[in-house]
């Protein structure tokens, strides 16, 4: 228990510090450092999480391969989530398709089902409950993307077609890892969660 302490110390001491200095003025800097934010989130879930078996490895291969895949065929042909293109500051590219949302599409899965077990006991409560907890987050991420240079849709708006094809394939990888029956450390998952929703909802009633 001891890492996960240490695991969800460092998680809040990162976004309480952002938050912080966003509040007083230095958005850009901080804003700048969502890269090694995100990357430091992601080595600790490996760690505490944890992603050691093979199925847990294939798993999240199958997830960050599946989700890059539809952000590539998203940002290339404006399908599946509408027209739109990727910034600076969410780290390197490859084809136009920043490596972390990657991640994040393989880290997300995992958290969110461990969170789900909190709400409901059935598999398809479950899985519903998960894929709207990845989908909710992702609404709030929306609306600060444009103005920190994350992404940006046409129009600069994000339509019900991003969320309608992000609650598809939440559920998609959610019934994926409720077949595996992969479990994971529920109070990192919760932790690491909330700090994300924590994040994007107070800068969205920010005004910056």
């Amino acid at each position: 228990m001891v890492q996960v302490y240490i695991a969800l110390g460092i998680i809040w001491l990162f976004h309480i510090s952002a938050l912080i200095g966003i509040t007083l003025g230095y958005v850009d800097w901080f804003i700048e450092k969502t890269p090694l934010n995100l990357c430091i989130c992601l080595v600790l879930f490996l760690w505490v999480y944890p992603i050691r078996s093979i199925r847990h490895v294939a798993a999240f291969l199958l997830f960050f391969i599946g989700g890059m895949l539809a952000e590539w065929i998203g940002v290339h042909y404006g399908i599946l989530f509408g027209s739109y293109e990727y910034g600076a500051n969410f780290g390197l590219k490859i084809d136009g398709v920043p490596y972390l949302i990657g991640a994040y599409w393989a880290l997300l899965p995992f958290i969110t089902a461990s969170v789900s077990d909190y709400f409901a006991k059935s598999r398809i409560a479950k899985i519903f409950i998960a894929a709207t907890l990845m989908t909710l987050l992702d609404y709030f991420m929306e609306f600060n993307a444009h103005r920190f240079d994350f992404w940006e849709f046409e129009g600069g708006i994000a339509s019900m077609q991003n969320y309608i094809t992000w609650f598809i394939l939440a559920l998609l990888f959610q019934g994926i890892l409720h077949y595996m029956k992969l479990i994971g450390n529920r109070l990192f998952s919760l932790n690491l969660y909330v700090a994300q929703f924590v994040f994007f909802v107070y800068l969205y009633f920010l005004e910056i």
